[in-house]
């Protein structure tokens, strides 16, 4: 199944809505006003259906200058126009605008249906058609079909039938796998269901009894159920029109414009950086800076105040970087479109690309390499900018996925690819760009170098001394950088440059050695750290440092702050466990003391410390072997 959304356009009672009901027998103006009047007032919808599996969506849009926001709201999911001309009236004012619109959507494909032939002659269509020829010009409607159509005697009308058919069947397909979006352009209630949104889906899919997520407001919901043009649906893909049913939601929380998607995906934003073109033939001088405008995006119609980069002023025909900000949040992502229109009076005036969502602070007249990146660049180019722009904090894949408009896997692939060229760190779901993690490499190095200098007998700093330096860093992520630095080593919370070696003065040595013979002298009654210092007449943090070095070196080992052994004495601690666990399977705190030959008060100590490097067990006063005996 392939699905594609057409739209019409064209100045009001030139036979838009005529023309959609005698293609496909549904009559879009469904509003008891609109059949009075005999005008479309709000969009409309009806569809069609080709044997070959191919469905068309058609939204109908008003013609009437005053309601040309509600053609806005219609015109933002569409694939392909058709643009509609009377044949008695030819083209005019809302012809021009509704084109202008959908240049500036850049919408890709079209023809041109001209109404009510039956009015005229030949000769005087063939100049309708001249005329047309010259109205699109220079716009993506140059060199459209123009196919001559009558709604009350039915001419041609199947000859445009089967053109559609041609020009839908090469329309790129929406992104499927991208995240869903539906951006809301009917609410309204039906009896025993509740509260039912439609709108056409411009990305990815969804299930009925999936969660999903109103935006901008945030509101949280399920959904009831799916339909498509009045069939129910299990899965609602990209590209077709949508009714969804909502779980527990009045109407008056929804309104035209909202956004429904997928929980915690999108992150709405009151601030965008955009390019920015100001159409050729307008009644307007200029464009100045900070002024306010209606801007339209999707379905969404808000009030924004443009602040122009690099200049005071935008005339017709100019482009230009810019930021609008915007009285009120808006969901979009990057690569959206959008259309601007005058304050007052209302005329539309240009439209642009969305660029950046998140845009960072800058100085007016600050460089753009980021927005030329963003406009021109690769998929890739531009994920690596925004994680560039995102600083030593870095940004998690999924504000990447929904910052861009762009298939999920596609953008997975493009991180994997800049990792693996090492353009990119990945910490979890995380990224750094290659500056940010070099810049806190370089911190890192910088202040173990130091450390080293200041205390040339330490091992090395400790790591809570080191994460005091970059305490502003989450302690997952802080962690995670820290063993991407290849230059470190890491022992027992203890990190040090692989580089760095203890360098000890001969008088060091010997102070080691007579350490060692004082500890191997004294058995399992070793003297306390204090008592050892004042007996080798060391200064205390002195010993201390050695200790450490020598522990380090495993010719001793640390049993608490106070008390160490030497390596020969622990061995032979280990080797008498070992044999009095052969013929018993607990021991209690004196007949370890007996086993050892020394007192409770260091049979305690030594009794915690193979507790706590699960060699023995503590089972209420008994003590149990953990590891096994030879």
């Amino acid at each position: 199944m392939r699905y594609v959304i057409l739209g019409t356009a064209g100045h009001i009672d030139h036979g838009k809505s005529a023309i959609v009901k005698a293609l496909t027998g549904i009559d879009p103006d469904r509003l008891k006003e609109e059949k009075e009047r005999g005008i479309t007032i709000d969009l409309g919808f009806a569809y069609l259906n080709y044997p070959d599996g191919l469905t068309v969506g058609i939204v109908d849009v008003p013609g009437h200058e005053r309601l040309v926001k509600n053609m806005l709201a219609g015109a933002g999911g569409i694939d392909l126009v058709l643009m509609v001309i009377a044949a008695d009236e030819g083209v005019m004012p809302q012809s021009k605008e509704h084109l202008a619109i959908c240049d500036l959507l850049k919408i890709k494909k079209g023809l041109i249906a001209v109404t009510k032939s039956d009015l005229v002659d030949e000769d005087w269509l063939e100049l309708i058609k001249n005329d047309i020829e010259a109205f699109v010009k220079g716009t993506f409607l140059e060199g459209a079909e123009i196919i001559a159509v009558s709604s009350r005697t039915g001419s041609n009308l199947e000859a445009l039938k089967q053109k559609i058919r041609e020009l839908a069947a090469d329309i790129e397909p929406k992104p499927v796998k991208g995240i869903f979006r539906l951006p809301v352009d009917r609410v309204f209630t039906l009896k025993g269901f509740g509260t039912v949104v439609s709108g056409t889906a411009v990305s990815g899919s969804v299930s009925v009894n999936a969660a999903v997520q109103i935006l901008p407001r945030g509101t949280k919901t399920r959904i009831r159920g799916l339909h498509s043009h009045g069939r129910p649906l299990d899965i609602a893909y990209a590209g077709q029109r949508v009714a969804m049913n909502l779980q527990g939601i009045e109407k008056e929380e929804l309104r035209r414009g909202d956004v429904i998607s997928l929980p915690d995906k999108i992150r709405p934003t009151s601030a965008i950086d955009a390019r920015i073109e100001l159409l050729k033939d307008i009644p307007l001088s200029g464009l100045k800076n900070r002024s306010l405008v209606h801007f339209h995006t999707g379905t969404s119609e808000l009030t924004g105040r443009i602040i122009i980069y690099d200049r005071e002023e935008l005339k017709p025909g100019d482009s230009a970087y810019c930021q609008f900000r915007f009285r009120e949040p808006v969901a979009v992502m990057s690569g959206d479109r959008y259309v601007i229109r005058r304050f007052s009076p209302l005329l539309t005036i240009g439209g642009g690309e969305i660029l950046d969502t998140s845009p960072r602070r800058r100085k007016k007249k600050e460089g753009d390499d980021d927005l030329r990146v963003f406009e021109k660049g690769g998929l890739k180019e531009k994920l690596l900018m925004k994680t560039f722009h995102a600083g030593i904090n870095g940004i998690t894949l999924p504000a990447l996925e929904g910052w861009i408009n762009a298939e999920l896997p596609v953008i997975k692939d493009s991180v994997k690819q800049l990792a693996e060229k090492g353009e990119v760190t990945q910490i979890d779901n995380r990224l750094l760009h290659k500056q940010a993690f070099e810049a806190f490499s370089g911190k890192v190095l910088s202040t173990v170098k130091a450390f080293h200098q200041k205390n040339p007998l330490s091992p090395g700093i400790p790591k809570e001394d080191l994460r005091a330096v970059f305490k502003w860093l989450d302690q997952r992520l802080f962690e995670g950088l820290l063993l991407n630095v290849k230059e470190l080593t890491f022992d027992r919370g203890i990190i040090r440059l692989k580089t760095f070696k203890i360098s000890l003065s001969g008088d060091k040595e010997l102070l080691k050695e007579k350490i060692l013979r004082n500890l191997e002298r004294a058995s399992f009654n070793p003297p306390a750290k204090d008592e050892l210092a004042k007996s080798i007449s060391i200064p205390s943090k002195e010993l201390g440092e050695l200790l450490k070095i020598m522990a380090s070196e495993v010719s001793v080992v640390r049993i608490n702050d106070a008390l160490y052994i030497s390596s020969a004495n622990h061995k032979k601690m280990i080797n008498g466990l070992k044999g009095f666990f052969k013929n018993k399977p607990e021991m209690t705190v004196g007949e370890f003391r007996d086993i050892l030959g020394t007192s409770r008060k260091y049979a305690v100590p030594f009794l915690e410390y193979l507790d706590s490097n699960r060699i023995t067990l503590r089972v209420g006063d008994v003590r149990k072997l953990l590891m096994k005996p030879d």
